[in-house]
């Protein structure tokens, strides 16, 4: 099989790459399990080194990477810069912080001496998508990585460029031939690969379907897996909520990256006393963003990454017209080469609706009607998702009662759902489950390991907490 990667602005062919045999495969299953058995035994210290070099390629060679980017998957040159920049920042993040988090910790019990060490699992299996082709990479490799794991990496085929400059970001950064690298397969033989002996733990991206299918090939062979799945993030703005910056901040939330992204705001589920302004401020600024070509700095809308994915998400949009939801914006595919499709606001948009009850993947939001905060709440998680959601009022107080009360993995009061190094991140429900990054991620794919050591006599003093954090290797 040939893998095409083409740009989605103009609709050409700008790569090929051929799938790996069984033989190139079954070579790289074997290396990096070799690879392992030395990187396993590598200090914090020295892994964090190498880890800060990888951050400094990217900067250095954040032009290539980022126009390879855009035009690879059409993501705004601007915003592509920002997630080569976020990389080098994860990067950083994990190579200072990772001995602190999976650092030995000391439990008092009834030995002479017990405490809980984090040992790495061995080779971790990432399947990753397009959107973000290589923030969702490093967001999974810094931690993974930084723990002591090695990994491989099966990427989508339509950011094969993108798939094989990530395998070079760590070979040029002075990594170990082999602790991470990137295998070209199609997706019909992943099962296969979580079968492989030597393959220990899975980590997804992706939608729920293909998930569910991780899950069951995972679970079939007793793999450690974690799942970030599908979105459709609401986005609650009561009555009393600022309402010129909830719709400002709307517009970014709904259209970054195209609105091609798992927690991009979709369902904006407005408070009635307030529904009139927000519509007519949100339309306001979402038809000042500017839609073309994706390699121009002033680009805020780019076109989205394949001509399928334009036409299920204009058929989801006519679906919803067709059932009563009104249209205020956009709603149709512009006449010029490449895979555009405008910026689209519909209103009166009932659970019913594909708009809402599907996740739109694309500049396309959805305004549903609220009578107040119960009911926003309650149409917030008529939802399979639950993934972000972002909640707007001035009462802060409040807003920490409802949050607890929303299904999802983050809550963000007053601000748009974004990723950070420092916070845990991931989903519930059909969003999936397992958290990435914090300290949270890096132990997900460690062995949480508890030494016991006795007898402890009578008159022996619990050890020091400094004392159990030296008794493994440092």
């Amino acid at each position: 099989m040939t893998f095409k990667s083409i740009n989605p602005a103009t609709e050409e062919v700008i790569g090929t790459y051929e799938e790996f045999t069984d033989a190139q495969v079954n070579g790289a299953l074997e290396k990096t399990s070799h690879a392992f058995n030395k990187w396993r035994r590598e200090t914090y210290v020295d892994r964090g080194k190498l880890m800060t070099l990888a951050a400094s390629y990217l900067r250095k060679n954040k032009i290539r990477l980022t126009s390879m980017i855009t035009a690879e998957m059409g993501k705004p040159i601007l915003e592509a810069e920002a997630e080569i920049e976020k990389c080098a920042l994860t990067c950083d993040y994990f190579a200072e912080n990772t001995k602190r988090f999976l650092s030995p910790t000391n439990i008092k019990s009834n030995a002479a001496q017990s405490y809980v060490s984090f040992e790495p699992l061995g080779t971790v299996l990432a399947i990753m998508p397009w959107n973000f082709p290589f923030w969702q990479v490093f967001r999974f490799a810094a931690p993974t990585l930084m723990a002591g794991n090695v990994a491989l990496l099966k990427h989508a085929s339509n950011v094969s460029q993108c798939a094989m400059a990530i395998q070079e970001v760590f070979r040029e950064a002075g990594f170990p031939s082999n602790v991470f690298q990137t295998l070209l397969v199609s997706r019909e033989r992943v099962s296969k690969l979580i079968e492989e002996p030597s393959i220990h733990a899975v980590t997804l991206t992706g939608s729920d379907i293909t998930g569910s299918k991780v899950a069951e090939a995972s679970g079939r062979n007793l793999k450690k897996v974690v799942l970030e799945l599908g979105g459709s993030d609401p986005f609650i703005v009561l009555a009393d909520a600022d309402v010129q910056a909830a719709a400002e901040t709307a517009a970014k939330a709904r259209n970054q990256n195209t609105g091609q992204s798992c927690i991009a705001a979709k369902r904006f589920i407005i408070a009635e006393q307030i529904s009139p302004e927000f519509e007519r401020r949100f339309v306001e600024a979402v038809t000042k963003l500017r839609m073309g070509d994706p390699m121009r700095s002033e680009t805020q809308v780019g076109p989205l990454a394949r001509a399928d994915l334009r036409e299920s998400l204009d058929n989801q949009v006519q679906r919803s017209v067709q059932s009563g939801a009104k249209l205020l914006l956009g709603g149709r595919r512009p006449e010029r080469m490449g895979y555009f499709y405008e910026p689209t606001v519909l209103t009166d948009v009932t659970p019913d609706m594909a708009a809402f009850s599907e996740e739109t993947f694309g500049p396309v939001a959805s305004i549903t009607i609220a009578r107040d905060s119960s009911e926003a709440i309650r149409m917030a998680n008529m939802s399979k998702y639950g993934l972000g959601a972002s909640l707007w009022t001035s009462d802060t107080a409040r807003a920490k009662v409802l949050a607890r009360e929303i299904q999802a993995g983050s809550v963000f009061i007053n601000g748009m759902v974004a990723s950070d190094p420092r916070l845990p991140f991931g989903g519930i429900k059909r969003s999936g489950y397992g958290r990435e990054l914090s300290e949270f991620g890096v132990r997900e794919f460690t062995n949480v390991q508890t030494i016991w050591i006795g007898p402890a006599g009578s008159g022996q003093q619990q050890p020091k907490q400094q004392q159990a954090q030296q008794t493994p290797a440092e």
